[in-house]
């Protein structure tokens, strides 16, 4: 009796698996394969047994890719914008989208994703500090590399990102001026490895 329940468990688990994993297929717009999702789905698991990536395992991997300085800070705001329903864990399902917008998505996904990482405060707008807070998080990753004379600062790189986009001058960016402005300078989509089309 027992052997059938198990089996009977096992068998809901794996269709429970399954439909799930279908589903993540469907959410990333097909833009990753079922084959690519049940790889990634597999060394998640390995790293995340319990099914769920901490910060500090997210600020750990961040780690083995930028050796040469500090990602903790960066990471922990990447973190936050993974970490979709706000439970301080990222589910499998919340990395895959991500990924999959970041890896795959188009210019426009890529540069909506980008905005949601720098307004901290999810009010709609980039203000100079959610920009200086993440341009120094991003200058503490990548740790001493040679700067640009009007770059070699978080500071005047911020001051010269908001003089290119901050068209109406108010001290704070809409998600269309942060699009175009990045359109016009790639390098902010460069900074955050998101590529272009």
């Amino acid at each position: 009796m027992s052997h059938n329940i198990s089996k009977l468990l096992h068998q809901t688990n794996r269709n429970f698996l399954e439909t799930k994993l279908f589903t993540i297929y469907q959410i990333t717009v097909m833009s990753i394969t079922e084959k690519e999702i049940r790889l990634w789905h597999k060394g998640f698991l390995k790293d995340c047994p319990n099914g769920l990536l901490t910060e500090q395992g997210f600020i750990k991997i961040y780690k083995q890719f930028f050796p040469q300085g500090d990602p903790s800070k960066f990471a922990s705001l990447v973190f936050r914008v993974f970490d979709e329903n706000n439970d301080g864990s990222i589910e499998f399902e919340e990395f895959i989208r991500a990924l999959s917008v970041t890896s795959r998505g188009n210019l426009d996904e890529k540069l909506h994703w980008a905005f949601r990482l720098y307004d901290v405060d999810n009010d709609g707008y980039i203000t100079r500090d959610e920009m200086y807070n993440i341009v120094d998080a991003i200058y503490q990753m990548v740790g001493q590399t040679p700067q640009p004379e009007d770059d070699n600062t978080p500071q005047k790189r911020v001051d010269k990102i908001f003089d290119q986009m901050d068209k109406n001058h108010d001290d704070r960016l809409t998600l269309e001026e942060f699009r175009e402005g990045s359109k016009a300078d790639p390098r902010i989509v460069q900074a955050l490895s998101l590529g272009g089309d």
